[in-house]
């Protein structure tokens, strides 16, 4: 099935580039276009696409707050920033982007990002194994609430937190749990030495990670022994994990 894409972007021009360059490849469907914020929110909303190529200044609004309010809905969408500010670039980092291309790019740049994106869609598997240091800090256990329910998850059976959908989902082996706690509360009443903030959006049991591959221009992917799941991780993050285990 082809992934879907958007397109948000205030000159019409461009879209249309962008559309002919992405529509030669099958395994990309563009599934709409937006000029302003408002709009590339509420199709993303009803699309969910995959993949979104967001100008940084759209009519007026700042495509980098439209790139935050998705994240925060699905943190793995793919955000290609297409723009001719390549000062901003620093700031595309902190929001993780997967990809920025310079205005005017080349019909060789798009591809060479959908390239990019087909083949993390398309791991190979690899059953070589890995070296796992778990760390077990008793049986301290997480409350979490619901409208007439409480939730008593035990702390190390925790696998991932993520924000999903504007609500933070807390997930183990068997059972994911929702609730409006932001995710850096959560944070704060777990152990450091075992969990660790990989990304913005995500909170991961160190003890837990089966592999780390490349994901984004700055970003991995982290796979799990016991989820099926995955989560991002920041380059900055996975140096620290590295020296946890040198």
């Amino acid at each position: 099935m082809a992934m879907k894409v958007i397109l948000v972007e205030d000159e019409s021009g461009i879209r249309l580039l962008l559309r002919k360059i992405i529509e030669q490849n099958p395994d990309f469907e563009v599934v709409g276009e937006a000029d302003n914020l408002t709009d590339a929110v509420t199709l993303f909303k009803k699309t969910r696409a995959e993949v979104i190529f967001l100008d940084i200044e759209i009519n007026g609004s700042s495509g980098l707050e439209c790139a935050k309010i998705i994240a925060d809905l699905e943190p793995k969408t793919k955000i290609i920033f297409a723009t001719a500010h390549s000062e901003y670039m620093s700031n595309a980092f902190e929001v993780y982007a997967f990809d920025y291309l310079i205005k005017p790019f080349h019909m060789e740049r798009v591809n060479q990002t959908l390239e990019r994106i087909k083949a993390l869609s398309n791991p190979v598997k690899n059953d070589e194994l890995d070296k796992i240091v778990r760390y077990e800090r008793g049986l301290d256990k997480l409350l979490v609430k619901g409208k007439e329910s409480m939730s008593f998850i035990d702390i190390k059976d925790i696998i991932l937190v993520q924000r999903e959908n504007g609500s933070t989902v807390i997930y183990t082996k068997q059972d994911s749990f929702t609730t409006s706690v932001s995710l850096s509360e959560i944070e704060t009443k777990l152990d450091p030495e075992q969990f660790l903030r990989s990304h913005k959006s995500y909170l991961i049991n160190v003890s837990q990670i089966k592999k780390i591959e490349p994901y984004g221009r700055w970003t991995y992917i982290v796979t799990f022994k016991d989820l099926t799941m995955d989560a991002l991780i920041t380059m900055d993050k996975f140096e620290e994990i590295k020296k946890r285990f040198l």
